[in-house]
């Protein structure tokens, strides 16, 4: 028996008398079941493939995520160095040390 034809077997026993908590929750249940198949499903990973495929895509956004920090990271560090050397250059200049060099 499928899911679908379970679904409907226990909304026709919940038709036909006053419904209980087992029979509420397992009307419940069988929905939410079949209707997380069928979402798998439309984003295509209902086959036996997608766990493999989720945790490629997984790998590769930690490794987006890890060569984003590592840009941002490299640019400050340049910045830094930058700021620094124009400190150094301005405090050359201001001490008349251009002179020494030629």
């Amino acid at each position: 028996m499928d899911e679908e034809e379970a679904l409907a077997r226990l909304i026709a026993l919940a038709g036909t008398s006053a419904p209980d908590a087992a029979l509420l929750r397992a009307v419940v249940e069988e929905a939410s079941e079949l209707g997380a198949r069928r979402a798998l499903a439309r984003l295509g990973l209902a086959d036996e493939a997608a766990r493999d495929d989720v945790s490629d895509l997984r790998q590769l956004l930690g490794a987006w995520r890890d060569a984003k920090k590592s840009v941002w990271a490299a640019a400050i560090d340049w910045a830094t160095r930058g700021m620094l050397a124009l400190i150094v250059v301005g405090l050359a200049v201001k001490l008349g040390l251009p002179g020494l060099l030629k």
